[in-house]
């Protein structure tokens, strides 16, 4: 008959073999990635390794110069100014840019901030399809959003999101019915 408490006694065993400091101590396992990480630090196989190397040798400058401002950058609360390099290819525009401008008024840790940035993402695509149909361009906005490769790899989820987005807009549909009504 087998005896459970033996098996509870034999993994205690195990356990205990594992976490004594000889067992810490002997060669890492074949082909366990990152072993011994989170062994005391006198333990660990690659503590001898572990320097922090010094920061670029021989450069010619204290700090790497200012990249010239040429358009409006957004810059976090907590820096006290710009960063030396940063991105122009997209300076904030039109309401997103004024949504983006309110974000940047409150710190990182808050989440307004992030929930600003996320909504003047959205509202920027919209302000694309406006640009684009204003200039005469229709854009294929199916595509755009990835519709051919859902499609072509996830069947059953385009499925889905169609079935919810028909769902969606009969709601609208019924809502705006009943109001016409009234």
């Amino acid at each position: 008959m087998h005896n459970h408490d033996d098996d509870q006694a034999g993994d205690r065993a195990v356990h205990a073999e594992k976490t004594s400091p000889e067992a810490q101590r002997r060669k890492p396992p074949a082909g366990i990635h990152g072993w011994g990480a989170d062994l005391d630090p006198a333990m660990r196989p690659a503590v001898p390794k572990e320097r922090t190397p010094p920061r670029l040798d021989n450069v010619h400058w204290d700090a790497p110069a200012q990249q010239a401002r040429t358009v409006e950058v957004l810059h976090s609360t907590e820096r006290p100014g710009i960063t030396p390099v940063f991105g122009t290819s997209a300076p904030p525009s039109g309401v997103s840019g004024m949504i983006r401008r309110g974000a940047f008024r409150y710190s990182e840790n808050d989440l307004r901030h992030w929930l600003m940035l996320l909504f003047a993402d959205r509202v920027n695509v919209v302000e694309g399809i406006v640009d684009d149909l204003a200039h005469g361009h229709v854009p294929n906005i199916f595509a755009e959003m990835g519709g051919p490769a859902e499609w072509k790899y996830n069947r059953a989820g385009f499925a889905r999101k169609a079935v919810v987005a028909t769902v969606v807009v009969g709601l609208i549909a019924v809502c705006v019915q009943r109001r016409r009504r009234r």
